[in-house]
């Protein structure tokens, strides 16, 4: 069965990002994709720094993170933007993730899977220059990083007091990007 992670780059609890990507995980999962749902915040790891590595391995969160993503033959991504990019909560996991350890290798947790990105904000964008930094790292690290993506501006707007997604424009749109992770992620699996 084709496995895919997904999560959002947020740290925040009622992150506007964890409410999409949950929405297109329901369409990957509606096509026969077994997906699991994080929070980043659930494998929070100290800033990357080789001295902390070389002295103590790498952190319990981040080994569990890394571990699931290995696991996964692809990614559903939905990242806040920060000042033209992506969050540097996103950018530590997965610095952390691409660190090799024994047996492994290299990039093992990124090297040929999938990477489905989208974001949203409360502006008009929708977050959406923070996905160009985010797809360039990803296509380095060797993922194939799906060429649809959405953007999801004025989410404030589309979601009601619990986080979820009632636009149904929205919805449909999200679905069907995480319809297409799964297409894509089989075939390339295949």
């Amino acid at each position: 069965m084709l496995k895919l992670l997904a999560f959002s780059g947020s740290l925040r609890d009622k992150s506007f990002n964890h409410s999409i990507v949950k929405v297109a995980a329901e369409g990957a999962q509606e096509q026969g994709a077994e997906v699991t749902l994080i929070r980043l915040s659930d494998y929070i790891a100290p800033l990357f720094n080789e001295d902390d590595e070389a002295e103590t391995g790498i952190p319990e969160g981040a080994k569990k993170l890394k571990q699931l993503m290995i696991e996964s033959d692809g990614y559903i991504i939905a990242s806040p933007e920060y000042n033209s990019s992506f969050s540097a909560a996103l950018k530590n996991a997965i610095d952390w993730a691409s660190r090799k350890e024994e047996g492994e290798k290299p990039l093992q947790a990124f090297a040929g899977k999938t990477a489905t990105l989208m974001a949203s904000s409360p502006g008009a964008l929708g977050g959406i220059r923070g996905l160009v930094p985010l797809r360039m790292l990803l296509g380095n690290l060797g993922m194939h990083v799906l060429p649809t993506q959405q953007a999801i501006g004025g989410i404030s707007e589309l979601i009601d007091d619990n986080g979820e997604v009632i636009d149904p424009a929205t919805i449909k749109k999200l679905k069907a990007l995480g319809a297409q992770a799964y297409r894509t992620s089989l075939a390339l699996k295949n």
